[in-house]
């Protein structure tokens, strides 16, 4: 049966597509927060076999990305452009979000080349369902109004996931950087995978809907070189990228470094693991909570303001991380660093579903695809960047391989630069590439009202 979406916004609607986001957070935070700990402390790779992989794995998604964009673009099917690649991506992600954890042990290069093969993998499918469920969202949501209430629930279950991301395998695991407990790995990432597996489920049998003016859209999608340089020739998306690509580098950056910032300088020990998952864990609840406020805030500055504004409450936020010692005092730092990643998490999907808007003005297609496309390969090279920063640094520090009890002073600010310096410098370049970004909220005011005048004109031609 033909998933069709009659356009009218609901909670019970953007309730269903938003437990999908759950799903997908779940899926990529599990891989982000635990895998570099798991392959470099408990495996035993060196972080620069570890950096490595990751740029292959970026160069593989140079291709992969943008062509499964372009794809689910021009396809054609009873259910829509989208919905078909996130029901084949769902049961391949969830097997393969439990072989992350299986690697054999023979030697290092076999490791390694497992690790290699294991993360290709799990980005094929993961971006084919993310990128799918992703670009539903501007074609389900098109008044800004609506479409700022959906991504705030889609958001709340950003957090949500992030929660049971980061505390639920520390539950099986006491001590994360112990080879002893391999196998508990194995049991977390089992039972995160099943978590996955239910999220996604659910929003499929009652979350995503095609829109029937929108039906068509596959027969004029372009081919994959002539969507790609409409992409990237769009002056908005390209100042866009650059501040999206500082936002996925400190997203990357500060959960991957969590681990071993805790147990290193906050003297987080064994048995008590859970405290890593809950300090992260706050740091996002602190986000869910001061999300209304920077709603707010977009509704009266526009979207592009808004970002600025809380990107700059971002590095304020993050300052702490250079001097904060001792757990207690930990809990403050990581809540109020939600202040900040609160309004980065809430704009960004808005001001993509803008440039979307915008180009189908443009080329007379929506192709979210295409933009998707593209956005997830620019979000999958700031790990190249997150890795090249942490083997600078480790290098640096004496942690080419990894020595649990050789931490010294220049450990210790070699870990609170990662955590403070490294992301305010991003930031400081989103700032800059936000202000040259020209959809104001006068601009999009504009665009929106063109853009009903040309939706009306396709559901008259159906």
């Amino acid at each position: 049966m033909e998933k069709k979406d009659n356009g009218e916004y609901s909670v019970k609607k953007a309730l269903g597509y938003g437990i999908g986001q759950f799903s997908d957070t779940i899926a990529i935070e599990t891989f982000t927060f635990f895998l570099f700990t798991f392959y470099y402390a408990v495996v035993g790779l060196s972080v620069s076999l570890i950096s490595i992989g990751f740029i292959i794995w970026s160069i593989w998604n140079a291709l992969n990305d943008p062509m499964l964009g372009v794809l689910s673009d021009k396809t054609k099917s009873r259910w829509g452009r989208r919905i078909p690649y996130i029901v084949i991506a769902i049961i391949p992600l969830c097997v393969v979000s439990f072989l992350l954890w299986t690697p054999p042990l023979d030697s290092e290069l076999v490791s390694f080349l497992y690790f290699l093969i294991i993360i290709i993998l799990f980005e094929f499918f993961y971006t084919m369902y993310d990128l799918n469920y992703a670009a539903l969202f501007p074609e389900m949501f098109l008044d800004p109004e609506n479409r700022a209430k959906a991504n705030t629930i889609k958001q709340i279950m950003t957090v949500i996931g992030l929660i049971f991301a980061f505390i639920g395998p520390t539950l099986f695991i006491p001590k994360m950087d112990d080879p002893k407990y391999y196998m508990n790995y194995r049991i977390a990432g089992l039972v995160m995978s099943i978590i996955i597996a239910i999220g996604a489920i659910i929003c499929i049998l009652f979350g995503i809907r095609q829109r029937e003016e929108f039906s068509e859209e596959y027969k004029t999608a372009p081919p994959f070189i002539k969507s790609l340089k409409f992409s990237l020739g769009n002056k908005s998306f390209r100042w866009f990228i650059i501040a999206n690509l500082a936002h996925w580098y400190i997203i990357g950056l500060l959960p991957t470094l969590t681990p071993l910032f805790g147990i290193h300088v906050l003297k987080i020990g064994e048995g008590e693991s859970f405290l890593l998952g809950i300090l992260l864990g706050i740091t996002f609840i602190s986000a869910m909570i001061f999300m209304p406020v920077w709603y707010k805030v977009a509704m009266k500055y526009g979207i592009r303001k808004a970002f600025m504004y809380s990107m700059t409450s971002f590095i304020v936020v993050l300052s702490p991380f250079m001097f904060v010692a001792g757990k207690i005092l930990a809990f403050f730092v990581f809540f109020f660093a939600g202040l900040g990643l609160s309004g980065s998490l809430l704009y960004v999907d808005l001001l993509l579903a803008a440039i979307i808007d915008e180009d189908e003005l443009t080329t007379g297609t929506r192709r979210e695809g295409g933009y998707y496309g593209v956005n997830a390969l620019i979000t999958k090279l700031s790990t190249i960047l997150v890795f090249l920063s942490i083997n600078f640094i480790f290098t640096s520090i004496g942690w080419e391989e990894y020595v649990p009890r050789y931490t010294t002073d220049l450990t210790i600010f070699g870990l609170r630069s990662l955590m403070f310096i490294f992301p305010a410098i991003a930031l400081v370049i989103a700032i800059l590439s936000m202000r040259k970004f020209p959809i104001t909220k006068e601009k999009y005011k504009e665009i929106k009202m063109k853009s009903d005048e040309l939706h009306q004109e396709k559901r008259k031609k159906l």
